[in-house]
């Protein structure tokens, strides 16, 4: 099998970093596209958790939201939202927590609130959420963003959440992991130079010394990855 998306290989890149047994707060797209294959290929006892409060989801196909039955139908099971944050995120429970957002700086701060002035806005975005708590709460939390400098900016608009437990940002171009307080470019993706994201990123970046170079997906990631469509595509 050749080819693969830069989706794919975000996917697979996360996926790889998760641990059998480890207890993952999933978010939907990129994150639960991770999760679910990390959970199909070499870690099959971790938990999923997704914030509707399905503890334990096992889908046979990447659910559309975090309402979706799909979660319910095959979790372990099904607890109130209060008590999912209160219980499992903030009574430490939680080892990996999947974040996105809208911006992010070099210390892995994450804005999804506003872009501009929080007054008088360019964009209001959706929001924090459980992001803030998912940041803080969990033991470490995995960033999975699309690098261009619109996203990795030198001063964010709005902090949403801290950065304090970010592990690791998963890119369409490499894998950055804090060191010293700030994100360092540790390996590209095939294909892709260090110039390349350094133009994708909106301030001095780091790099590491002997800048690695992620492995491909593999054949069987690929075909465990596409046969977990969603319903829309089923």
């Amino acid at each position: 099998m050749t080819g693969y998306t830069s989706d794919e290989i975000m996917a697979v890149e996360g996926a790889r970093r998760m641990d059998d047994g480890a207890v993952c707060f999933v978010g939907i797209g990129l994150p639960s596209r991770a999760a679910n294959l990390a959970r199909r290929t070499h870690a099959p006892n971790c938990v999923l958790v997704y914030e509707s409060g399905t503890i334990g989801a096992k889908p046979d196909v990447l659910p559309l939201s975090i309402g979706d039955g799909e979660l319910a139908d095959t979790a372990d099971s099904v607890v109130s939202v209060p008590e999912m944050f209160a219980y499992w995120l903030q009574g430490g429970r939680i080892d990996i927590g999947f974040l996105g957002a809208a911006q992010i700086d070099r210390h892995g701060n994450l804005n999804s609130t506003v872009i501009g002035d929080y007054d008088h806005p360019k964009v209001r975005l959706p929001g924090g959420g459980g992001a803030p708590e998912i940041a803080t709460a969990a033991r470490g939390v995995f960033v999975m963003l699309r690098q261009n400098p619109r996203t990795f900016v030198e001063q964010l608009d709005f902090t949403t959440s801290v950065g304090d437990r970010v592990q690791v940002v998963v890119t369409d171009l490499g894998v950055l992991e804090p060191r010293d307080g700030e994100l360092t470019l540790v390996a590209v993706h095939p294909g892709v130079t260090i110039d390349q994201v350094q133009e994708a990123t909106g301030w001095e970046l780091r790099v590491a010394d002997g800048v690695g170079q992620t492995d491909p997906p593999s054949d069987d990631e690929l075909s465990v990855l596409r046969a977990l469509r969603t319903k829309a595509a089923a």
